[in-house]
């Protein structure tokens, strides 16, 4: 079984996880060709659907993938992932939509067609502060033309949380390559100083987050400035308060590289969180 429920969807079709099989030649298992979404459904349907449709539509497009018309759009995507944690029985369900190139071949692919399955489990909030947290070592993002969607680079991913456990951390915040500060393991890092928020710009090679796409949003409406560009570590550990975001939580930054911060009880932090728990 894939899925923590009972019940998943392979190309629109119902099936019990249990009876699910990887037919082969399957390119995503072969090449890694292909991508995925993780989100959450709830009583109001998806959060975040503007945010995940668009990564999802610009990932297809980026790799010359047709998405499949149960996903496409922001209507069709609600209503076959609804159906998934309906049957499912769960209110709050976390699911995950992966997508792979059909057909064979070697690296030339043969069709943009998309073969595609959706998992769900429940959701579990995380929302704690991170007590510690340093910079990965071992391993750097690297920008690309699809470093942006979940998927193509999980390798960087892996390693990096291994790094984590061997240190003891919380949590491991990546860099990329030329040094610049990217995002953490799972999460979107994020950073307020003088009342303003600075997040890694996608250069870096982090992938676009869609719940700091939606802290964005919401700065924008409390009149907060935010600010993307290239920024090193020293900036980040200059800061007043440090975050991370995803569809599972906001998590407040206590320490990183040794450097302490008050993080949770920053009033920024604290106006963003109370603004978008509002809608």
């Amino acid at each position: 079984m894939i899925s923590g429920s009972a019940y998943l969807l392979s190309n629109g079709q119902l099936l019990p996880a249990a009876d699910f099989m990887l037919p082969l030649p399957n390119r995503g298992l072969y090449f890694n060709d292909g991508f995925f979404e993780t989100m959450v459904w709830d009583e109001s349907g998806l959060r975040y659907l503007p945010q995940h449709l668009a990564r999802l539509q610009r990932a297809a497009a980026v790799l010359s993938l047709e998405l499949p018309p149960e996903v496409a759009t922001a209507t069709a995507l609600s209503q076959t992932l609804g159906q998934l944690a309906a049957v499912n029985e769960l209110p709050v369900a976390r699911l995950r939509l992966q997508l792979w190139r059909e057909g064979g071949g070697l690296y030339s692919p043969t069709t943009a067609g998309c073969a595609w399955v959706a998992t769900s489990q429940p959701f579990s909030p995380l929302e704690t502060p991170i007590t510690r947290a340093d910079f990965a070592q071992a391993v750097h993002t690297n920008f690309s033309v699809y470093s942006f969607c979940k998927g193509p680079n999980a390798l960087t991913y892996v390693l990096a949380a291994q790094e984590r456990e061997q240190r003891q951390l919380k949590e491991i915040l990546l860099t990329s390559a030329e040094g610049y500060v990217a995002e953490a393991v799972s999460s979107a890092v994020a950073w307020i100083w003088e009342g303003a928020i600075y997040a890694p710009a996608l250069g870096t090679g982090c992938v676009a987050g869609v719940r700091l796409a939606h802290l964005h949003q919401v700065s924008q409406t409390l009149g907060l400035p935010w600010h993307e560009g290239l920024y090193f570590p020293q900036q980040l550990l200059a800061a007043e308060a440090v975050f991370t975001a995803n569809i599972a939580g906001i998590r407040p930054v206590e320490e990183v590289a040794g450097v302490r911060f008050t993080s949770e009880q920053h009033p920024v932090l604290q106006q963003l969180r109370a603004a978008e728990a509002l809608g």
